[in-house]
């Protein structure tokens, strides 16, 4: 057959092994990358996709550990193919992936991420708690330009003149306080303060309903993903600032669209923890 070639149709496929993850329907495909994997920007961007796709949130790259005092090193990427600093959920879904495969000890695993070490805990009913570290309001740690550090900063933002709170949970996130999540534009100012010009690495949008100093109702426009069904660090930043506006109180359980995430912050100087379930929806592997 005239211009058959039969070696390159019959050439070797790399294939990855992955697992199709989530936390309250934040998902994620969690991949096993030894080195020298081919996962790049435009890789995942088509991966994402969920019609072509295995459809996810993130991707999540799990690598040979840095440190002798940890399980792993992962990586995540946005649905948009860009790499970022950190994922709340993401974070549980490791942890509870990883005790399944029985690196677990005494019910507890360490984790090394761009952000540094995260510590997890298996709990009872296939809950997973995960210590977020410390909390950061500085402006240079989002980063947020900003002439100083303050509770609220004021912005205009897709011809809105709004108030939100600024803060890094290894990853930026701008709070703003809303009376009711249902009738939040997220759709509109959602992207809008995501790329506003005073975000040079643009940052997660959380609209918080205080429900009473306990509960909260939260939505969360994800920097390079959009709206998600739920956002771990996006439920530690409201928490963060809704204590540091004192109207919440040390443990708050924060309603998203897909169920209920636990945080507990003791405040200034303290680790925050995020706590909510994880599971496993699928295992795969993809050829690229």
């Amino acid at each position: 057959m005239s211009g058959f070639d039969y070696e390159l149709c019959f050439a070797p496929v790399t294939g990855i092994d992955f697992t199709k993850m989530h936390g309250l329907g934040n998902d994620f495909a969690v991949f096993d990358a030894p080195a020298g994997t081919p996962l790049d920007g435009a890789l995942i961007r088509r991966l994402a996709d969920r019609h072509t796709g295995i459809g996810f949130d993130q991707a999540l790259v799990l690598e040979p550990p840095r440190r002798a005092d940890t399980a792993v090193f992962y990586r995540i990427f946005n649905a948009d193919g860009v790499e970022v600093e950190q994922c709340g959920n993401g974070a549980r879904c490791i942890g509870a992936l990883l005790a399944a495969r029985g690196l677990a000890t005494s019910g507890a695993v360490v984790m090394d991420s761009p952000a540094g070490l995260i510590r997890a805990r298996l709990l009872e009913g296939g809950l997973v708690s995960v210590d977020m570290g410390p909390v950061r309001f500085e402006p240079r740690s989002l980063p947020f330009d900003a002439p100083a550090e303050a509770e609220r900063y004021p912005l205009e933002a897709a011809g809105d003149r709004i108030e939100v709170g600024a803060v890094s949970i290894g990853n930026p996130h701008a709070v703003l306080a809303v009376e009711s999540v249902d009738a939040a534009p997220v759709g509109r100012l959602g992207p809008a303060i995501e790329r506003h010009p005073r975000f040079p690495r643009r940052v997660n949008a959380g609209f918080m309903q205080i429900v009473d100093r306990s509960h909260i109702r939260l939505r969360v426009h994800e920097r390079g993903v959009g709206e998600t069904l739920a956002c771990g660090t996006g439920a530690c930043a409201a928490v963060a600032v809704g204590r540091r506006w004192g109207q919440l109180d040390a443990e708050v359980h924060v309603s998203v669209r897909s169920g209920e995430l636990r945080v507990n912050w003791n405040g200034p100087g303290e680790h925050i923890w995020l706590t909510g379930p994880a599971e496993v929806s699928f295992a795969g592997r993809v050829e690229v």
